[in-house]
C-alpha cells in the first residue's frame, strides 16, 4: 500500500535511495519499507566500512534512536540489511505509528555519518462508510473512504446488519435501505479493521434505530 515514488538524496557519492515515499497502511496489518544506500569506497586514505545501519523516528539526546530499541516498537519490527539494501517491517500496526521513518547509516571515515532526509511518510488507514443521495427515490450511494489512498486494485467487503454481503468488493454500493439498516465496510484480507457501522434514517424521524450497529 505506497506510493511507487523513488526519492533519491545524496552528496558527494554519498546517498539514500527510498523505494517509496508514502505508505499507507490498515491498522493491525503489516507493512514494509525498503532503501538503498551509497557511499565512496575510499576516503581520507582509508577503505570504507559501514559500523551501523538503522531506521528510526525520533531522537534521544540529538542521537537518532535505532527502531528496534524504541520501546513504542517492541517486539513489532524487524530490520535486514544486505548488499547496501536495507528492509523494514513493522506488524501489528498502531495509529501512533504513523509518523515519518528515515534511514541512517555510520561509518567508520570522519564525519562519515548520513542520514536520508526527507524519509518515508507512513499514514494509517481510517476507513469510513460515506452516504450520498442517488438520483434514484429511495436509494443511496454508499462509499468506503480511507483517510490515506489505498491500492486501487483493493478488494472490499460490505456488511449489511453486520452480514458480509457477497456480492460487493468495490469501494462503492448503491443501495435501497430500510431506515433500520446498518452499513459498514472493511478490507479484504483485514477484516477485523473495518469501518463503524453506519445507520441511515430519515431527517424527518426524530430516532435512529439500526438492526445491528456492529460486525
Amino acid at each position: 500500500m505506497s506510493s511507487c515514488v523513488t526519492v533519491i538524496q545524496g552528496q558527494h557519492g554519498w546517498g539514500v535511495t527510498y523505494s517509496s515515499t508514502e505508505i499507507c497502511a490498515l491498522k493491525g496489518s503489516t507493512v514494509n519499507m525498503s532503501c538503498t544506500y551509497t557511499y565512496p569506497s575510499w576516503k581520507y586514505g582509508r577503505y570504507t566500512k559501514v559500523k551501523e545501519a538503522f531506521w528510526f523516528t525520533k531522537e534521544r539526546r540529538y542521537q537518532p534512536v535505532d527502531l528496534r530499541t524504541d520501546s513504542d516498537y517492541q517486539d513489532r519490527v524487524e530490520s535486514r540489511c544486505s548488499k547496501k539494501r536495507c528492509t523494514l517491517r513493522i506488524t501489528d500496526l498502531k495509529e501512533s505509528d504513523s509518523v515519518e521513518y528515515k534511514f541512517m547509516f555510520i561509518t567508520n571515515q570522519p564525519g562519515g555519518r548520513y542520514t536520508g532526509s526527507p524519509g518515508v511518510t507512513l499514514r494509517i488507514a481510517d476507513l469510513q462508510v460515506q452516504v450520498s443521495t442517488s438520483s434514484h427515490s429511495g436509494s443511496r450511494e454508499l462509499k468506503c473512504h480511507s483517510s490515506c489512498r489505498l491500492p486501487d486494485r483493493s478488494s472490499y467487503i460490505w456488511y449489511k446488519n453486520g452480514q458480509k454481503i457477497q456480492s460487493q468488493t468495490s469501494s462503492t454500493y448503491s443501495v435501497t435501505y430500510d431506515y433500520a439498516d446498518s452499513y459498514s465496510c472493511a478490507l479484504k484480507g483485514h477484516e477485523n479493521y473495518g469501518s463503524p457501522p453506519v445507520c441511515e434514517f430519515d431527517p424527518l424521524y426524530q430516532e435512529k434505530t439500526c438492526r445491528h450497529t456492529g460486525f
